[in-house]
């Protein structure tokens, strides 16, 4: 082409443009349709940009006239957009504020989302329900708790490894996030006459973090003090305490195991309530590793070591009392009962899941 038909060319569609764009920029009629039309001109494939891409066949002393023909056109494009974006937002305004009122009480138009009981919450309520039936109150405490409270009362040794620092959270000397709930039953039998029955439901912290394990947990210690109690009280409450929550007939199996403020101590096998206890040719299913048998929760009959440190200062004589206690971690009940694969899901708060229960 020659340089007189280019050179013309490019004022025809300079021209054509100018006449052209205050025109569609008017007629939108929304913002983003205005934002459109501006595209449509100065956008990546937009119309002024594809007349400066012709610059290059131009020839160099005319390059420079050309282009400040298109740079003028720009600035009248870009100067006529923001007019007419501030026109429209004006009109908005205008036919906002004239409006009639809005009534604000008026009911909503969308439905307000339900909200859902965590799992958890849910087992300590009906844990907590079934050992008040069987006659216990509740007792609380606190979550930041002397070491002698939490460790040296219940009998712990000094070198025992759940008082190092990788195992608990230590506050400042002495103190610490309480490891149990035990911490509960000290404050009850150092404070109030025997006889006893206590449920005490709480947080707990350790430093564990795994699928199965949470740095933050719930527990729930219950523990019973009077004259001759013994191991077959203890065995009956764990009885009715497994039918009540998981159904009539549930086996109950006790194990011998210890722990430091008990003795004798057993932990606490119920039927696998997933596969009850057969699968095909095999006993048991995966979750129960083909036992049969879920271990639910630690007890025992209260350490005499634990009576006389809180009895000696008080004129109380150890001898005369005794009684049991167990414990139990609130995420493996809601685990074990809902069928729940992974500890972290029950702190997720993800509504989906929260909205199966």
């Amino acid at each position: 082409m020659a340089e007189t038909d280019l050179g013309k060319t490019i004022d025809r569609a300079l021209a054509d443009l100018r006449e052209a764009f205050l025109p569609r920029f008017r007629a939108a009629a929304t913002e983003q349709a205005l934002r459109d039309e501006n595209a449509k001109i100065l956008g990546k494939k937009g119309e002024l940009t594809a007349i400066l891409k012709q610059l290059g066949q131009a020839a160099p002393a005319s390059r420079k006239a050309i282009g400040e023909k298109v740079n003028s056109l720009k600035q009248e494009v870009e100067t006529g957009f923001e007019s007419c974006l501030s026109d429209l937002k004006r009109k908005a305004r205008e036919a906002e504020l004239s409006a009639p009122a809005f009534d604000l009480t008026l009911p909503g138009r969308m439905p307000i989302p339900r909200g859902h009981e965590h799992p958890v919450s849910i087992v300590r309520e009906d844990v907590v329900a079934i050992f008040r039936q069987l006659g216990f109150a509740v007792f609380d405490g606190p979550e930041i708790e002397h070491e002698e409270n939490n460790f040296t009362h219940l009998g712990f040794p000094p070198d025992h490894p759940a008082t190092d620092m990788q195992d608990s959270f230590w506050t400042t000397s002495g103190k610490l996030l309480r490891t149990h709930t035990s911490n509960i039953q000290i404050r009850a039998l150092s404070t109030i006459e025997p006889p006893m029955a206590f449920i005490a439901p709480g947080t707990v912290y350790r430093r564990d973090d795994d699928a199965t394990h949470s740095p933050m947990f719930h527990q729930i210690e219950a523990f019973l003090v009077d004259r001759s109690v013994t191991f077959a009280h203890l065995k009956g409450i764990l009885a009715e305490f497994a039918e009540r929550l998981y159904g009539p007939g549930t086996p109950v199996r006790l194990r011998p195991s210890y722990f430091p403020f008990v003795e004798p101590g057993a932990e606490v096998d119920i039927g696998c309530v997933f596969c009850k206890g057969a699968s095909g040719v095999r006993v048991g299913c995966n979750l129960c590793k083909h036992t049969g048998w879920i271990e639910i929760l630690g007890c025992g009959m209260i350490h005499p070591v634990v009576f006389e440190n809180c009895f000696k200062d008080r004129g109380i004589d150890p001898e005369k009392w005794s009684g049991f206690a167990l414990g139990m971690g609130l995420e493996r009940i809601a685990m074990l009962r809902y069928g729940i694969p992974n500890i972290k899901l029950l702190f997720e708060n993800d509504p989906r899941f929260l909205a199966q229960f």
